[in-house]
């Protein structure tokens, strides 16, 4: 939450009884709110319509999500008390994903763009996810940043390492990626799935490591074209 009396509640979370209330019990003060989405993904989102109508307000997000009802242009500033939050057209995660920057604390609410420990986040869900990822990336390098406020884990107070190391990681990857089709050109996707981890990944986290690979492939193989 961002402001005390104008106040942006920033991706909400779940849809869960005890969560939501807890939330408008803590707005119970202010003067107005906006219920601010960096994407639609439910552990973000799903909250967003039940607390706007408990407060008598708007989801206010990137374009492509349901829930939302004002869409967020590029640039576009939401207000609060604490000063306005500029929504960053940040894809790459999801396709419509947006970063909050909060300039008069030179910070950024970054969603899943970046995340607070580790050095990568998922992105497999579309075709260009990738390109659009590493743009994304390369905005947040204009900004005059002390820290990064991802939407999991602690705050990222290097915001130029970070940057680095995401990026990094993920260049990585795609350099493993066109070795692997230059020696093994007919790869199934188990097959590279194999050869990217070298070891079996739980069944929960196949669904997801195949879909980064098959976008980590379509980057490679439209460089190369």
């Amino acid at each position: 939450m961002v402001g005390v009396k104008q106040v942006a509640v920033i991706d909400p979370g779940p849809d869960l009884d005890e969560h939501v209330g807890r939330l408008v019990s803590e707005l119970a003060g202010a003067e107005g709110v906006a219920v601010v989405l960096t994407h639609g993904h439910a552990d973000h989102a799903a909250a967003a319509r039940r607390l706007a109508e408990g407060l008598g307000t708007e989801v206010w997000g990137p374009s492509g999500i349901s829930v939302v009802d004002n869409e967020l242009e590029d640039g576009e500033e939401v207000p609060t008390d604490e000063g306005h939050l500029v929504a960053l057209h940040t894809a790459g995660h999801a396709r419509h994903h947006v970063s909050f920057h909060w300039p008069d604390y030179r910070a950024l609410f970054a969603g899943d763009l970046l995340l607070g420990e580790g050095d990568t986040t998922w992105v497999g869900e579309y075709p260009g996810c990738v390109a659009d990822y590493l743009t994304s990336l390369n905005r947040l390098r204009r900004l005059e940043l002390e820290v990064i406020y991802p939407a999991h884990g602690d705050p990222l107070t290097d915001p130029m390492e970070a940057i680095n190391r995401f990026e990094g990681h993920r260049r990585n990857r795609i350099e493993q990626m066109g070795m692997m089709l230059a020696r093994h050109p007919g790869a199934t996707v188990d097959q590279l799935l194999s050869m990217m981890h070298g070891y079996k990944l739980p069944e929960l986290a196949q669904r997801a490591a195949k879909m980064s690979l098959v976008a980590l492939k379509e980057h490679v193989e439209a460089e190369n074209r």
